[in-house]
Parts: C-alpha cells; structure tokens; sequence
C-alpha cells in the first residue's frame, strides 16, 4: 500500500537521526514486537503469538498464513476466545466469528519534529507499577484503547496529576525494531482544552528519539480532531489500517457473544 501522504511504500527507509530506519516492520507492528521486544512477554504455538492476557488483547499470525497456523493461533488463544488481530491485513478463516471492525490511520513522527515544552503548572511525572489502579480508572473513563492490569509493562508511561488524581496520561505500546508505538492518550473531561495530551505526546516522543528510536501511532480515522494534533506534532499518515477482531471457533453460546 502507498502512503496517502507522502507516498512512500510500506517498505521504504525513512530517518531515524543518523540512521535509516526500515518502516517494512510497521505492516506487523504486533508480530514484531512480540518477536523482539516484547518477547518476555508473549505466549506461542507454532509461528502464531499473543501477548498475556493481563498485558494485551493482541495476536498475530505470519503474513500470509496457512490453514495449520490459523489452527495455531485457535490452539493458542482456546475455543471462543477474541483474536484481536489489531491492524493485520490477514482475514481469519470463515468460521471465526467477527467482533469487531474500525477503520483507522498509522502515523509515523519525524525524529526532528518538534519537543515543546510543559504548560504552565503542569508536571509531568513517570508513573510506575503504584499508579497502575489510576491508570486503569482514567483509561476507563477516557477509552483510548485496550488498557489491562500489566499494559503498563509494555514501556513507560507519563502522567500529569492535579490534586493527587491523575487527569492524563501516554505512554509506549508496541515495540517494533526501530520503533515505539505512544499509546493510551488520555484527558480527564475536567482537563481537557490545556494542552496537556499534547505535552505528555511530546515528552514520549522526546523519549523515543533519544534512545534512537522512531514514534509512530495509530488512531480512529473518524477521530479527526486526534490526528489533526498529531499532525501539528510533527506526524504524517504512512498507511491506513483496519483494527479487527474475531472469536476463535468452539466454545459455549455465552462465549462467544461475550463483549
């Protein structure tokens, strides 16, 4: 597929500081990951993975799978289970039931795009395992994605708090080679029109960059309003996705219409 914006193809080189950057590994960003970085964190069968089930929802199968992997990744996740297959281009065979379906963009950020800096009485602050519970309760109210009790072990996460309560929040997901996904943007409704998702967005992209690495996201195409900031972030749409998910064949009538 070409880059609607630049027209760069998924296989290009791109820029990284002094380095060239492959983007070929953002066509599997799931499978990469849990191929590398993520690898401590990853359950298999045959060529198929799936993160823990406490970390993430996220499954991936090769490329172009056969039959016997589709039978991995079901022997691997059980009967009547979601196969979250997050922006694969795969479709799984006819009997996996469908979930779920939403069109989306994937972005990638310029390595000289711009820090910026914190609003005015705004710290931003690491948070860490003890923040975990708050994290859950904002994620809750905000939805920016999937968010488990151990998704905070994917990478590191930044936080602002006011009056002890945590109103905002981003952080890293996946963890292609070369890459860092900035996940889980949140804003509180109280908070929101300060510019903060915009200052935790930069310190992540700040991080990335200095551990000579390349920020890239991924969000709703309907969400216009989060793609115009992050193009005002220094991000451009590389490729446009669909984020899908299927149950697993089997299982009881009450599994499979679990939400």
């Amino acid at each position: 597929m070409t880059d609607t914006a630049s027209g760069r193809g998924p296989g290009s080189m791109v820029s990284s500081g002094d380095a060239d950057v492959s983007s070929t590994v953002l066509d599997d960003p799931v499978g990469e990951s849990l191929r590398g970085h993520h690898a401590h964190l990853a359950r298999r069968v045959g060529g198929t993975a799936a993160y823990l089930p406490e970390v993430a929802t996220f499954a991936a199968v090769l490329l172009e799978p056969t039959p016997s992997d589709w039978a991995d990744l079901a022997a691997l996740l059980g009967p009547g289970e979601l196969a979250d297959l997050f922006s694969a281009s795969v479709e799984p065979p006819a009997d996996w039931a469908p979930v779920f379906s939403l069109e989306g963009v994937q972005m990638v950020a310029d390595p000289r795009a711009p820090a910026g800096g914190v609003p005015v009485a705004a710290d931003v602050v690491e948070l860490g395992p003890a923040d975990v519970a708050d994290m859950l309760a904002l994620t809750g109210v905000t939805r920016p994605g999937p968010f488990w009790s151990r998704t905070d072990e994917l990478g590191t996460y930044w936080g602002v708090r006011e009056n002890g309560v945590l109103v905002a929040m981003a952080g890293e997901r996946l963890r292609p080679p070369g890459w860092t996904e900035i996940s889980a943007v949140s804003t509180a409704p109280q908070a929101r029109g300060r510019g903060l998702a915009s200052a935790l967005v930069r310190t992540a992209m700040r991080h990335v960059v200095d551990r000579g690495e390349r920020p890239f996201l991924h969000v709703a195409a309907e969400n216009s309003g989060a793609i115009a900031l992050y193009e005002r972030l220094g991000f451009e749409v590389r490729r446009r996705v669909r984020f899908h998910g299927h149950r697993t064949p089997g299982g009881t009538p009450e599994a499979l219409v679990r939400p």
